[in-house]
């Protein structure tokens, strides 16, 4: 890290706004180009990027220090006068400096307008100089609270999310057990079949609890031992249709989405085998689409409805698709971007 600089970009502006101030003095000597000998010119030129060099690498030491001795948040406009006065004192002492030891090498006398004019260019130059550190500082936090608010959005999701699944399992493994306690007595092999798919789910979970994402594959082949256990709780009362394109199993989604997708469509509708609850999931172009024919509950007494709200959040950090909820008069559909 070259002087503090934090990237090559900013040293690029840095040296490229001292060799524009350093080309315009050059400038300026050429409009007296006979009084300036080749070596002097040399001279004078050198001499000038070094003092721009120290002036400016001096504002920059003064605005770092000034951020952690007195930053910006304790009292602005006191901080940014504090800056200003000592970038101009830094431009008048470099002023002094050029003009004490420079003038009597000049070949010619400097007439005192220019040298009443060259105060004020002190004071002006370094106070832009300033005004640019302070820009760019605000520039640069502003950047920095997009981010952090992005990642905090994030992590809200995230614990929304999580604390989504774990309602759910607690809840789910209620109704499972209950079911199990029935069908120990009632079919004991059938019961320990049950016991099995619970325990596959439950290592489903404990394995890919950490992770962002799981093949669309990986999601379909642990729904199966999910729906097998509805199957064995609602028998005829509840009917699965799975239609997914053989390219769209390798795309990627959020672990148990499917599960928590179908346990909503179990929590807000009617099962029974009178009305069986039918539940399609289909891929459509970048999409997974769970769906459900409505008979919905008159009371949902464990729905907090932030559920598919808080699935919606946390995608849309994951891809520029919203996940799209498309209820009609028959059907619900629920459509959940493939990644």
């Amino acid at each position: 890290m070259i002087l503090g600089y934090k990237n090559t970009r900013q040293i690029l502006i840095t040296y490229s706004i001292v060799l524009s101030i350093t080309v315009a003095g050059l400038l300026v000597r050429l409009s007296k180009w006979r009084e300036f000998s080749v070596g002097l010119q040399v001279k004078t030129t050198i001499a000038s990027i070094v003092l721009v060099v120290v002036m400016w690498e001096s504002l920059r030491l003064v605005h770092r220090l000034l951020n952690k001795v007195y930053p910006f948040e304790v009292n602005l406009v006191k901080r940014m006068l504090i800056q200003i006065s000592c970038g101009v004192g830094i431009g008048l002492t470099v002023r002094f400096i050029v003009y004490f030891f420079g003038e009597p090498a000049l070949p010619f006398k400097l007439d005192s307008l220019f040298l009443a004019a060259t105060w004020a260019i002190y004071m002006i130059v370094p106070t832009a100089i300033n005004l640019g550190f302070i820009s760019n500082y605000f520039i640069d936090r502003w950047k920095d609270s997009l981010v952090l608010a992005e990642r905090l959005e994030k992590e809200k999701s995230q614990v929304q999310f999580d604390n989504l699944k774990n309602q759910l399992n607690p809840h789910f493994l209620f109704n499972a057990l209950t079911s199990l306690n029935s069908l120990i007595f009632e079919d004991q092999k059938l019961a320990s079949q049950f016991l099995q798919q619970l325990s596959k789910i439950y290592r489903y979970v404990l394995l890919n609890k950490d992770k962002n994402f799981v093949t669309l594959q990986t999601e379909l082949d642990f729904i199966q031992h999910y729906i097998s256990l509805l199957d064995t709780r609602f028998k005829d009362a509840i009917h699965f249709k799975i239609d997914i394109r053989d390219d769209a199993r390798s795309q990627a989604i959020v672990p148990v989405t499917l599960q928590i997708l179908i346990e909503n469509a179990l929590k807000h509708n009617v099962v029974d085998k009178t009305k069986p609850l039918t539940i399609e999931i289909t891929s459509i172009g970048d999409y997974l689409v769970v769906s459900n024919n409505l008979q919905l509950r008159k009371r949902v007494e464990t729905s907090n409805k932030l559920g598919l709200e808080n699935l919606r959040s946390l995608y849309s950090f994951f891809s520029d698709k919203p996940v799209l909820i498309e209820p009609t008069t028959d059907r619900f559909y629920v459509k959940v971007p493939l990644i």
